[in-house]
Order: C-alpha cells, then sequence, then structure tokens
C-alpha cells in the first residue's frame, strides 16, 4: 500500500467557480440597425404645392419635387446638405426632427420649413417627379 500515497488526500480539491454566463442561457443583445429605424429609402411629402421625394442612400441624399427642383448632396449627423441644380433652391439644408420606421420630419432653413415624409415602398419615384440633371 506504500503505492497509494495521496499526499493530503483528506482534503477535497477545490471546485472551479460557477460561472454566470453558464448557469443562465446567453441572450443576444439587439443590434441597433435591426430595432433603429433607418434614414435609408424613398420619403415622399407635399409642400408648397410640390410632391417632393427625398432619396437616401447610405450617406448620400437626393431631393425631387414636381415644379422642377432637383438637388443632390449628403446626409450625417441628422443633418441633410444638398446643393440644388435646377428649381427651387429653398431645401439646401434640413436637420432630422424625427424618425420613426414609416414617417419622417425635416426642418429646412428659409422658407419651406418643417415638413413631414412618409416612408415609399421599394425604390422607383413616383410619375411626374422631375430627374433632369441627373447622371
Amino acid at each position: 500500500m506504500a503505492g497509494c500515497s495521496g499526499g493530503g488526500g483528506d482534503s477535497p480539491s477545490p471546485s472551479p467557480e460557477p460561472s454566470t454566463a453558464s448557469s443562465s442561457p446567453a441572450v443576444p443583445s439587439p443590434s441597433p440597425s435591426a430595432s433603429s429605424p433607418t434614414l435609408s429609402g424613398s420619403w415622399l411629402g407635399t409642400g408648397g404645392g410640390e410632391a417632393v421625394v427625398l432619396m437616401v442612400d447610405g450617406g448620400k441624399a437626393s431631393l425631387y419635387a414636381t415644379g422642377g427642383t432637383v438637388c443632390n448632396g449628403t446626409v450625417g449627423a441628422g443633418v441633410v446638405r444638398l446643393r440644388c441644380v435646377a428649381g427651387k433652391k429653398d431645401r439646401t439644408v434640413g436637420t432630422v426632427d424625427s424618425l420613426g420606421a414609416e414617417k419622417l420630419v425635416v426642418t429646412w432653413a428659409g422658407s419651406v420649413g418643417k415638413e413631414t415624409y412618409t416612408k415609399a415602398d421599394g425604390s422607383v419615384l413616383p410619375s411626374g417627379v422631375p430627374t433632369g440633371g441627373l447622371g
């Protein structure tokens, strides 16, 4: 029995601390893009008797209105900055006041003021919207 020396066999070996992660199921936190509305897409509104389309794709924006307005520019940090190549130039800087899954409110500097847009289905412009100056 000499080969069975335990070298302190009376004390139990320490057990590892239980992990809180293994004791409860892992629940992934929702990603911001999955639960937050996105500005990207086509938005339709009316202002000053005109139909207005604001299209956003990433950091780029375009605005078209039935009165002949054609503008292109950028979107960042809640601000839309446009350069109009045709028509009125009254929607060149706008601040995003609110953004929902189906509703966007932008306040334009100058005479236009606050406009409300509704998210459009698809990426096709409605008929009657000018596209001159594109390309």
